[in-house]
């Protein structure tokens, strides 16, 4: 496999934090979000399974909205990973793009679209949350809800917030855990879980500093095998994650 799998990057300086305000009918979390983490996973990656382990210690932390992102790129090496999506393999290279590194492997964890580790480093992790929480806080209200059939996301006015000219607003409906036995390849012959992996990742609107709602018919966004959904405000296509919501169980 390619050296890069296991890069190293310093903290960036450019920091933001998250607020999360949510609520509804369905389940939501109510508490302020320190940051968003991405893995970047591969089924068909044999350093991949701590990786998406230690994901659900920071799935279970209050403080974290954390993501899988399996990506397609190794699927040549004998196993066609059943989560995974080019458009997160494109994410990943996006976020290269904009930090100038060209950085892309797996396992990788970036962390509010700023700062990528490797995803088993649970201790650099770690260090780049309290960095960002202690270097610039940015609190920018995100709520989802679920009303009847229509998942509404609310985003609240700040025309001051240094990303207020052009953010995009993404919906990702995310399942919460899958068990995959992978039959070939690096990891052949074992059964491995995986959690809160994105099944559907779309762009539903643009934020530009003044409130927002969108109202989205939940039958068009909920896919047939996922039991959640998140929010990300962000700017550019690989840019920092200036926002984020999360809820649980919406309704179809």
């Amino acid at each position: 496999m390619p050296n890069d799998r296991h890069s190293w990057i310093s903290l960036s300086a450019a920091i933001c934090a998250l607020l999360v305000v949510a609520g509804g009918q369905a389940r939501a979390e109510d508490s302020k979000i320190r940051a968003v983490v991405e893995l970047f996973t591969s089924q068909g990656c044999s350093s991949c399974p701590p990786a998406d382990a230690l994901l659900k210690m920071y799935i279970e932390r209050q403080d974290v909205l954390a993501l899988s992102m399996p990506v397609h790129y190794w699927d040549y090496l004998g196993w066609k990973d059943t989560f995974a999506s080019p458009q997160f393999s494109q994410r990943q290279r996006n976020y290269a793009h904009t930090r100038g590194d060209g950085k892309v492997y797996t396992p990788q964890v970036i962390v509010n679209g700023r700062v990528h580790e490797v995803g088993s480093h649970g201790r650099l992790i770690d260090k780049a949350i309290i960095a960002m929480d202690r270097l610039a806080p940015i609190d920018l209200p995100v709520a989802i809800r679920s009303e009847d059939a229509t998942i509404v996301i609310e985003i609240g006015a700040s025309p001051t917030h240094p990303a207020a000219e052009r953010c995009t607003v993404w919906l990702a409906a995310v399942k919460k855990s899958g068990d995959v036995e992978i039959k070939r390849g690096e990891n052949g012959g074992r059964r491995l879980t995986y959690y809160n992996v994105v099944r559907d990742f779309s762009a539903v609107g643009m934020w530009t500093g003044k409130a927002e709602t969108f109202r989205l018919d939940s039958a068009s966004v909920k896919q047939s095998d996922t039991d959640a959904f998140a929010v990300l405000v962000q700017q550019g296509a690989g840019g920092p994650i200036v926002g984020a919501a999360w809820l649980e169980g919406p309704t179809s």
